[in-house]
């Protein structure tokens, strides 16, 4: 079981005074660490001994706290394990929704901002003309090809040597996506109960992959600016996790970038740890800022032998093309062929061929989507430095999210009455491990540059709307992506 010691309790609670009364404003504090994401739910909290004395408060002030988040449901106290992090279920709307992000349909006087996704890049009409030029060959077989086609291999692999990486054709295996590689390479290695390390936050769908597999997710918390190290080998040690589920490039919803001391400082503790690193790629075509892109890290399986790389057309070209690939360590890629036949058989010959055109343009096609998505990415910011200037975020240097600290609590209310308001949202607390961060709100910089205005009165007016009465009726959220 994870724990938090009292000194680090006192640390994330901060020096300044508790303002009276002690109780309600300890009860707070701990409260909004929980509903952040700072302390993850499953952690035993310190004894009531401990804190009065790291907290200089007194038994009667401490109790009274814990009193209160019990009543709320925030922790719950069982013999022998004292005090532990959760989550209220029920009406308040706090409960993860354990079915991650799935599209449903948006009335047409609604924006959707549940998607981190562009319209298809300029290119892509043509390389699917080019593509159907070529079908003619391919239609006399039989069509399924669980490794994928070799020219898309190579052409993957030639990416990868191109960003430093030698890789041969024999490791990469065609997907369909991203998401079934990931499925691919957990079934390819694990076994059903095994635990695998996850940043929280992090991709919905990613941990509900894990879980629909019959593994267990481990959260690691991220910091304001990356990864701890350090408590990412004290979470593998703890927790016997034999894979863990990274996201070093524009880090989904964060931004946040993998530096390369980190890189080969975790994959040292990954090897130690003998957990098996699995590196979503999705994003890492997507450096916004010119010196992002121009010194970008190089690939995390470049300082881990053992990783296994995810990779997809979707978030650089168009999430319609439906492909992705794995790059497996040498000699590993078998495997993942063999585990993907409980998936599907083969990824779709015409989008194979597109991809293979795409890749094989490069930066010429890469330079103007990254203008594309820099322009929207800016004219979002503006839009909502403007109208919500309470809101708080870090302009990434790439991907396609804002990830926004709102100045109160009110993420899930704010998901819940948007779309009256013209607009709709993921809830910040899916994209914890478990639950949480109800202060935040992914914003993905996707509309067009001329449409960022009005997302951001639209996004003010939900937030006036959240911080109103809460609605009496329809209080689920609606399942989204």
């Amino acid at each position: 079981m994870r724990t938090v010691s009292a000194r680090s309790l006192a640390l994330l609670l901060g020096a300044d005074p508790l303002p009276r009364p002690a109780y309600r404003s300890l009860a707070d504090g701990i409260r909004r660490l929980i509903s952040d994401g700072r302390l993850l739910v499953g952690t035993r909290l310190p004894s009531e001994r401990t804190l009065t004395t790291e907290l200089g408060l007194s038994r009667t002030t401490v109790g009274a706290a814990l009193d209160a988040l019990r009543d709320e449901g925030f922790i719950a106290t069982r013999r022998g394990s004292g005090s532990v992090v959760c989550l209220p279920t029920g009406p308040s709307g706090l409960a993860l929704s354990q079915a991650g992000l799935i599209p449903t349909d948006v009335p047409p006087d609604v924006i959707d901002l549940t998607y981190a996704a562009l319209p298809a890049a300029a290119g892509v009409t043509a390389a699917y003309e080019r593509a159907l030029a070529e079908l003619p060959r391919f239609l006399a077989t039989a069509g399924y090809d669980p490794r994928g086609l070799p020219e898309t291999r190579a052409a993957v692999a030639g990416w990868f040597e191109e960003r430093g990486l030698v890789t041969s054709p024999d490791q990469v295996v065609v997907t369909s996506g991203a998401h079934s590689g990931l499925s691919a390479v957990l079934r390819a290695h694990l076994d059903v109960g095994d635990r695998v390390l996850v940043e929280s936050p992090t991709y919905p769908n990613a941990v509900v992959g894990v879980r629909r597999s019959a593994y267990r997710a481990v959260p690691t918390q991220l910091t304001a600016t990356g990864w701890d190290v350090d408590a990412i080998e004290v979470g593998l040690r703890q927790s016997g996790a034999r894979a863990a589920y990274l996201i070093p490039d524009h880090q989904n919803p964060t931004g946040l970038v993998m530096d390369t001391p980190t890189r080969e400082a975790l994959a040292q503790v990954l090897a130690r740890t003998k957990a098996m690193p699995v590196v979503d790629e999705t994003f890492v075509e997507l450096g916004l800022d010119t010196s992002a892109t121009a010194t970008r890290p190089a690939p995390f399986a470049a300082s881990s032998r053992g990783a296994h790389t995810l990779g997809s057309a979707g978030k650089t070209w168009w999430g319609g093309l439906r492909v992705g690939w794995v790059r497996a360590p040498e000699g590993r890629a078998e495997s993942v062929i063999e585990a993907r036949h409980s998936l599907d058989l083969g990824t779709a010959i015409l989008e194979q061929l597109v991809v293979t055109d795409l890749l094989r343009q490069g930066e010429a096609l890469l330079a103007e989507r990254r203008r594309e998505a820099r322009a929207r990415r800016d004219a979002l910011v503006v839009a909502l430095r403007q109208h919500v200037p309470d809101w708080r975020f870090t302009v990434p240097t790439g991907g396609l999210n804002l990830w926004c600290e709102l100045p109160e609590a009110r993420g899930d209310e704010l998901a819940r009455v948007a779309e009256s308001a013209g607009v709709r949202l993921a809830r910040g607390s899916q994209f914890g491990v478990e639950g949480g961060f109800t202060r935040w709100v992914r914003v993905p910089f996707c509309v067009a540059p001329d449409e960022a205005d009005e997302v951001g009165r639209r996004l003010a007016n939900a937030w006036q709307l959240a911080l109103g009465e809460r609605p009496t009726a329809h209080d689920v959220t609606p399942l989204i992506a």
